[in-house]
């Protein structure tokens, strides 16, 4: 995809041309192997200068756009998100981009003016019918009239004196280097904004290879989460590490709702239940809402009750994702099948009593009843426990019985493991002697039927199924994992190191009161230093200003409620913090300096320069985590020089060929490197998010 140069469409105003060229220079920063052409063009809206804008159809800003798109005449189309039809015809797609304006309204009066100035029966230009009901809410003797043209040109009729005040979108103000004739910015509180003001979103052609790939950076895999049944106790722990780093929720009615107290605060609960027979909304609407809410960048949990897999429709939605080429990760849950028979003493299993079960529903398609007689029951498809080693006498078993010879089956090695595997034949295959590929010591389920042949979409997400190794300590573990999945990704958790307190550090931490600052420069760190106050019993309120490397450290401070005095604003690394502490006084002020064993003496060198009395302490030593084997893997991630080092004493610099080698900074990068290995990427920024979208935008490529 390198060297190709895009045909970009939008229109010929100012403020558009203004707002895509500056996405387009924040791809081509992203992306430097890709040009753009920005060819502009007219649409209904930019001709049509006098239909109100309240009633105008909902191509009107678009049509030229999509039609130029379908011609072949611009290969995507730049808008302000707000301006996107819904829907968005069928033979395009769309995303939103990442870099929002500030999304709220403003009003704007001439200069020098007040609202006080303003006489008895102003009058208000409006464009919308939210803005219209804003207006009479603030000015109720205002005589509203429609106001259309381009910003400049609207800013010119208000001077002019046609209008009094005029209310419209402050991101195009802010873009446009206009901000200082805001005259009051309205809160979101009081005037609600559509979602995608302040949003850019591109649009191209439905399956356009490069767009489609592209897109995959800025969507996040949606997470299809098991609620389990009754009670929240039966959802996994897996689902709620998904629902608490939720954006959006689409939830049904057969759940517990204390499960929707994990989500975060900002996050949106889209209530989308259904029962037999009613339905609040219907599932092609859910299936839409799921790919509109992941298009618009934001991270989705389909949250469903029981097992998303037995009779949850989880198909029809996973199957709109696989047209669109959108990632989605599924976490198995807890069924009422387990739950109403393990939890109650109805054992569907017991020796010398029951060695299997059938389950099935007698509701068909469209909520007819279907039968459960025998003929029924036999074209069900097949699953086999404890049946590797006797998989060839099974498949000769149901082959004389009548069964097609053609019949998909398949064995799953691990299931839900990182190292899961599945082995797919046929029963004429498997009889034949297949089974002698695999290992038949290892635990595994056979199942027989058309269900063997299906499979959930792999290679969609910028990092289309890459087997990433982690080897970071056990605070960075959880966000990587999530970052790899947002990508499409696959998350081999293998932590290398294990961080063990130093006596020193324990003592030094128990008379923290008594400086007047701390300083830590990793999220790990923070993490640990925390848990030492913890156990120390310190009164929080006592602890000193903080000073933290980046925002990782920042953020992990902020979850236990504390902000930093002191971070850099650009170079997230010791140097940067150092360059920062330069240009401050310190004299006279006590400050711990808490480290790793790695971590060299600048910071300590520094504040002392500056006047400081600094106690410099390891905080932790790193001890070595060692694994029997390593698991397939087509990328690795290190955090730390120490994770390098207990790699290599494992491993070796071999086990590195033909993978791809990720580096979290300067000291992980050299450290690499004193074995003779250069990293493939170098993380744009010291942080996980930094590392991980790094290798995303690697692999896109």
């Amino acid at each position: 995809m390198g060297n190709m140069v895009f045909k970009v469409g939008t229109r010929g105003s100012r403020l558009a041309l203004v707002q895509t060229q500056d996405a387009l220079d924040k791809l081509v920063a992203l992306f430097p192997g890709i040009g753009f052409e920005v060819v502009p063009v007219a649409t209904p809206g930019d001709r049509d200068l006098t239909t109100d804008l309240r009633v105008s159809p909902g191509d009107f800003f678009t049509r030229d756009l999509d039609d130029a798109l379908r011609e072949g005449r611009v290969d995507l189309a730049v808008h302000s998100a707000k301006d996107l039809p819904d829907p968005v015809p069928a033979d395009l797609d769309w995303f939103w981009l990442p870099w929002r304006e500030d999304p709220r309204d403003a009003w704007i009066l001439p200069r020098g003016k007040t609202f006080s100035d303003l006489p008895v029966s102003p009058v208000a230009g409006v464009s919308s019918e939210r803005r219209e009901a804003c207006c009479r809410s603030r000015l109720p003797q205002a005589v509203m009239k429609p106001i259309r043209g381009t910003i400049p040109s609207r800013l010119e009729q208000l001077d002019a004196g046609e209008f009094d005040a005029i209310l419209m979108a402050g991101a195009a103000l802010n873009r446009l280097g206009l901000a200082d004739r805001v005259t009051e910015w309205v809160p979101l509180s009081e005037l609600p904004v559509p979602a995608g003001q302040g949003s850019l979103a591109v649009t191209f052609r439905l399956g356009d290879p490069a767009w489609t790939r592209l897109r995959s950076y800025f969507v996040k895999a949606v997470r299809f989460v098991g609620a389990g049944v009754g009670s929240a106790d039966f959802c996994t722990w897996g689902g709620i590490k998904d629902l608490k780093q939720a954006d959006v929720c689409l939830y049904d009615v057969l759940m517990d709702d204390q499960l929707l107290s994990f989500l975060p605060a900002h996050a949106e609960r889209v209530f989308v239940g259904k029962r037999c027979g009613d339905h609040t909304v219907v599932q092609p609407e859910i299936t839409s809402l799921i790919a509109q809410h992941v298009r618009r960048g934001q991270r989705v949990v389909r949250l469903k009750g029981g097992d998303p897999g037995l009779f949850g429709r989880l198909a029809e939605e996973t199957d709109e994702l696989d047209r669109l080429a959108l990632p989605y990760r599924v976490r198995a849950g807890v069924s009422a099948l387990t739950v109403a028979t393990s939890g109650t003493g109805m054992l569907l299993t017991r020796r010398g009593v029951s060695r299997g079960f059938a389950a099935l529903t007698p509701r068909a398609e469209g909520g007819a009843v279907a039968g459960v007689a025998l003929e029924v029951r036999k074209r069900l498809p097949l699953v086999l426990f404890m049946s590797v080693k006797v998989a060839r006498d099974m498949a000769r078993q149901l082959l004389d019985e009548g069964w097609d010879a053609a019949t998909p089956a398949a064995i799953v090695f691990n299931a839900g493991a990182d190292d899961e595997a599945v082995f797919r034949t046929t029963l004429t295959a498997l009889r034949e002697g297949s089974a002698a590929s695999f290992d038949t010591e290892a635990p595994g389920l056979l199942v027989i039927g058309s269900a063997a042949a299906g499979a959930f979409r792999r290679d969609t997400g910028a990092l289309r199924g890459c087997r990433v190794l982690v080897t970071c300590s056990e605070a960075l573990l959880e966000k990587t994992a999530m970052r790899v999945i947002d990508f499409g990704g696959v998350p081999l958790l293998r932590p290398l190191i294990r961080l063990a307190p130093c006596a020193v550090a324990v003592e030094a931490v128990k008379r923290v009161a008594s400086h007047d600052w701390v300083v830590l420069t990793s999220p790990s760190a923070v993490h640990f230093f925390m848990k030492l106050v913890g156990e120390s019993g310190l009164d929080l309120r006592a602890m000193p200003k903080l000073m933290a490397c980046g925002p990782g450290s920042v953020a992990a401070f902020k979850s236990y409620g504390f902000v930093p005095e002191l971070s850099p604003p650009m170079d997230y690394s010791a140097e940067g913090l150092a360059a920062l502490l330069k240009g401050q006084d310190f004299t006279g002020q006590s400050v711990l300096r808490l480290r790793s064993e790695k971590a060299g003496a600048l910071l300590a060198d520094v504040l002392r320069q500056k006047g400081a009395t600094v106690e410099d302490v390891q905080l932790y030593t790193n001890e070595p985590v060692s694994y029997p084997a390593w698991p397939e893997f087509d990328a690795v991630f290190f955090a730390s020089a120490s994770a390098v080092e207990a790699f290599m004493a494992q491993a070796s610099k071999e086990a590195l060929n033909g993978k791809t080698v990720v580096t979290i900074g300067k000291p992980t990068t050299a450290a690499l490197a004193a074995f003779g290995r250069e990293p493939n990427v170098v993380a744009s920024e010291a942080t996980v998010d930094g590392a991980i979208e790094s290798l995303a935008r690697h692999w896109i490529f």
